[in-house]
């Protein structure tokens, strides 16, 4: 038990980070799903960007305060980290959404779909998956030697 406990402790942020960014791209995944539903298959782009929205609003807080500890609340600080965080995910959502027209629209993933456990996967949502780990893996290095990187005083 105490080789996990300081297995933990040892790797606490990129731990809570894999945590933290699977409930991220589960909000990411699930409102997408919502919206590709509700908008309709060929407007995925559109869908994806409201998921993107509620995913960064999401991942924001929790990075923040909870995987890299950011305690400072003040106004300079929030000036800085804000932008830099829409930043750098504005830049992730260019490469998702360039990696999933290719993908669907060049490549013909939207011509797949099969259904799983009673519930439609689409080319769409396999392109979004595909590309969701590239997302997560630039996400981390942006939020950790970047936005949330403990600044030398």
């Amino acid at each position: 038990m105490s080789r996990i406990k300081a297995f933990v402790k040892k790797y606490r942020e990129p731990i809570l980070y894999i945590l933290f960014g699977a409930l991220t791209t589960l909000v990411n995944f699930a409102c997408f799903w919502l919206f590709n539903d509700l908008l309709g298959r060929e407007r995925y782009l559109i869908s994806n960007i409201i998921a993107w929205i509620f995913a960064v609003a999401f991942a924001y807080v929790t990075n923040k305060l909870l995987v890299f500890k950011s305690k400072r609340f003040d106004l300079n600080t929030a000036l800085r980290e804000i932008p830099e965080f829409l930043a750098a995910r504005l830049l992730s959502l260019g490469i998702e959404e360039g990696g999933l027209w290719l993908l669907v629209d060049k490549l013909g993933f939207g011509d797949f779909s099969f259904e799983f456990f009673k519930t439609q996967i689409t080319g769409e949502l396999i392109s979004k998956l595909i590309l969701a780990v590239i997302v997560v893996i630039l996400n981390y290095i942006f939020s950790k030697f970047i936005i949330f990187a403990k600044k030398q005083k």
